[in-house]
């Protein structure tokens, strides 16, 4: 199956999740290292699955709290990516992802993650998952996105298609 195939028969079964990414200064992003479960040995944002009725940006500091031991706030939306697996349907994902500059606590590492600030130019693309070379520095430099990925085995990108937005679309809201 193609990208569109994929879109046009799997969007209505994706995951809800969410991820946020605290930026510190001009050029710093924090990261944690996954230890276990989906994406474990990745370098990953804190994020996670959406709980019925609960709202995209509560879902990403909640889970900012229980994977790195900080409490977010004002959360800027910056991203809605689809996730699609050819060879594993139930890992699709609709994210919804968030930047933030303002947390209380100190980054910890938990039993999921192992938080670690970056450069910019540092950040660790080898270890991550292929799809975030393409996204990450767009939202590293300030832009929004939205987009789909489709993925093969050993996480490799099959076809993708993302593209800049000013503001992120009504579909974009859970």
């Amino acid at each position: 199956m193609n990208l569109a195939e994929m879109i046009s028969t799997r969007a209505q079964d994706l995951q809800l999740a969410t991820w946020c990414i605290p930026l510190r200064g001009k050029e710093e992003v924090l990261l944690a290292m996954k230890k276990r479960g989906f994406g474990a040995g990745f370098w990953n944002a804190s994020g996670g699955k959406i709980k019925p009725g609960e709202e995209p940006a509560f879902a990403a500091a909640r889970e900012a709290l229980e994977e790195l031991g900080i409490a977010v706030s004002n959360l800027l939306p910056v991203a809605k990516i689809e996730f699609y697996f050819v060879n594993k349907p139930e890992w699709g994902q609709r994210v919804i992802g968030y930047t933030t500059r303002e947390w209380s606590g100190e980054p910890e590492e938990t039993e999921e993650m192992s938080p670690k600030w970056f450069n910019y130019e540092e950040v660790p693309y080898g270890q991550m998952w292929a799809d975030d070379r393409i996204w990450l520095p767009m939202v590293l430099a300030g832009k929004k996105v939205e987009g789909e990925f489709l993925f093969g085995d050993d996480n490799n990108i099959l076809e993708y298609n993302l593209r800049e937005v000013m503001e992120l679309t009504e579909s974009s809201k859970v």
